[in-house]
Formats: structure tokens, sequence, C-alpha cells
């Protein structure tokens, strides 16, 4: 199903390798709850907390065709709204009298609808992506959206000033921290007009299941990668802010999901004896991603959590 040119996506309600622990099925439940009484979810948090696929499950939920917008920092309203994409030439031949050839040259611009305009105009879903990596002025055009429900339209849509969002619209935001290089301040305006949920860490139990949910592991092999890495974690909150100082956080779920996917490709085991899976372990959580380490070293750190963990 093709709406000028965007194609929404129809996603399953249940979909593979999705996590349901207690822990996500109490966001899921908060976020359809807000998505329900009419209100915009906006889930932020750091890099590898699983934000985009928590917002596309939830979106599942509601059971409506999905367009994703993936913020950038070269994406402009038009790439929103829309605007006039190329020109339509038109050529008429008048041969009605045989002595007398009449030819008549035209060209005029064809409006393009975008994203957020076919998301209101049809009742889609619109999951936004990182929309901090889009200036604010980009954003600008949502606001009218969230709060009064109505698009303005710029002119070269024609004699439609404004469009009527559709009662089905509904908007799903993800963003990262402000201290993550690309990430712009989103507007007080718009971010007024979200309901805003901080997605930190997940539980062990959480992280273990999406481990073996993601890589195809057993139980008995997730239990130390996920213990090894939350134990990176717990040493690196100790340093400078909590992470590297510049809010990236390498010890999140996505390492645990890494190195368990590598092991399993490769018929790995999670020891320390295996000296395949130690130098896994440093690649994915290397040094140059760690700078906030405490003295000690990160590879020293690393090595001590994995013979403590991977016995």
């Amino acid at each position: 199903m093709s709406m000028d040119g965007v194609t929404p996506i129809e996603l399953a309600k249940e979909q593979p390798g999705f996590v349901k622990t207690p822990l996500v099925e109490g966001i899921v439940d908060r976020c359809l709850a807000y998505l329900g009484a009419g209100f915009p979810v906006h889930l932020t948090g750091a890099a590898g907390t699983g934000k985009t696929s928590l917002a596309l499950y939830v979106a599942a939920q509601i059971g409506r065709p999905v367009v994703v917008v993936h913020g950038d920092e070269e994406l402009g309203t038009s790439d929103l709204v829309g605007g006039n994409y190329g020109w339509r030439q038109r050529k008429v031949v008048d041969n009605f009298i045989h002595s007398v050839k009449k030819v008549d040259h035209s060209m005029e611009s064809r409006w393009v609808d975008n994203r957020l305009t076919v998301a209101c105009k049809h009742g889609f879903t619109l999951v936004y992506d990182e929309f901090t990596r889009s200036r604010a002025e980009a954003n600008n055009a949502l606001l009218s959206v969230l709060e009064e429900r109505v698009l303005d339209m710029p002119a070269g849509r024609g004699n439609q000033s404004f469009l009527r969002v559709s009662p089905d619209f509904h908007a799903i935001f993800t963003s990262n921290p402000t201290e993550y290089a690309g990430v712009h301040r989103a507007a007080d305006a718009l971010q007024d007009r979200m309901i805003t949920i901080k997605l930190g860490h997940y539980d062990r139990e959480t992280e273990i299941a999406i481990a073996m949910a993601k890589s195809g592991i057993d139980r008995a092999q997730a239990e130390p990668i996920v213990d090894l890495v939350r134990g990176v974690r717990e040493h690196q909150t100790k340093g400078k802010n909590g992470n590297n100082g510049d809010g990236t956080c390498p010890a999140t779920i996505r390492a645990s999901v890494i190195i368990a996917t590598v092991l399993k490709a490769h018929d790995g085991r999670p020891v320390a004896a295996d000296k395949s899976f130690v130098c896994l372990c440093h690649d994915v959580l290397n040094s140059s991603r760690l700078g906030a380490m405490p003295s000690r070293g990160i590879k020293d750190e690393v090595n001590r959590l994995i013979k403590e963990y991977a016995v």
C-alpha cells in the first residue's frame, strides 16, 4: 500500500526475537496507556537500550500501518511534510486545420506529500527514530500536529492551508542523550507535548532473555556473558559521569548480544580458557570506547571479570 510515494510498514504484533519480561511489559503498557489517551510517547536513553525495537513493538500493538522517519542533520520540514518534487511537462499539438499547426507547451510543478502528512492524513502511526538528530527547526511542523491536531500546509500544496489530523494518528519518538555527537537539543515546546519515558539498562533477567533470543545461545552460556558485561558497566559507572564523559556507554545489552552472536556462529564457549572468547570480549569492550575506566585499565578489568564469570 503506497500513499503518495510513502509506503507504510505493516508490523505483526508478535515480533520474532522481542523479549517480554515483566519489566518490558510494564514499559509497553505505560506507552499504550499514554498513546490511548491521545499523547505522543518519547523514549529516551543511551544507545543500546533497545529504544527503536521497543518503539516498533509498541507501534505494532496499535494495529495501524507504521511510517518510520529517521532523524538526520540534513532533514528539513519538506522531508516531513512534502514539497514540489520535479516538474510535469504537457505538450498539446492541434492539427484541426491541415494547413495550421498549433503547439502548446506548459510546465507545472508536482506536489508530493511526505511521511508526516501521509501519517496524519491516513491515521498511521509515526515512529520518529532519533528525532533529535534533526535540527529543531525541522521539527516545528510537529507542534500543531501534537497539540491542535492540525498540520499547517505550505502554499505549494494548493488551496488547502491546513490538514486535520486523523483521530487514528499516533506518534512515538526516540532519542539519545544530548551529550552524544550529532544530537541537537529538542525544542522545549515540542518536548512539553510529549510524555517522556527514560530508559536505563535492563535488569539481569531481561538482559539474559534478550541475549538468548537475539543470538540463539542457551541460558548457561548467556549468563556469564551478561554478567561480564554488567560487571564492566558497574565498573564503568565509577568513572567520570558514569560513562565515557561524552554520554557513550559500550557496556550495554548490545555488547552482550554481539558477543553471544559471534560465539554462537563459531561454536565458541564463554570460558576463560577459550582464547577466541577472551579476544572477542576485548574487541567488543575496547579501550577507546571505555576512556573513563579507572587507572588499572580496561584490559585488566575485563580479564578479571572473565576469570570471575566465565569459568
